[in-house]
């Protein structure tokens, strides 16, 4: 397990997370992906700065975990696209 390219996936998927332009589509990541204050907003390093091992530690958690965020992004595309820095997605 390489624990650094994990930290650095879950975070950057909550990143992306937070930028949907869709509070119901954000809700099922808040629901099934990273809990809210988890990871502090734009931290992208690759330190463990809480208790991120229960995303990242099993294999099977952390496949569920992209899994969950590549609907997610699914259901972005459908509603509403990201949002970030004053920008909508097209």
């Amino acid at each position: 397990m390489n624990k650094t390219e994990r930290i650095k996936m879950v975070k950057a998927m909550e990143f992306i997370c937070r930028q949907t332009n869709s509070e119901d589509v954000f809700e099922g990541w808040l629901y099934s992906g990273v809990a809210d204050g988890d990871i502090e907003y734009g931290d992208l390093s690759d330190e463990d700065n809480g208790d991120l091992e229960i995303y990242y530690e099993d294999d099977v958690c952390f496949a569920d975990l992209m899994a969950c965020f590549l609907r997610r992004m699914a259901s972005a595309k459908k509603d509403g696209g990201l949002y970030c820095d004053g920008v909508v997605s097209k």
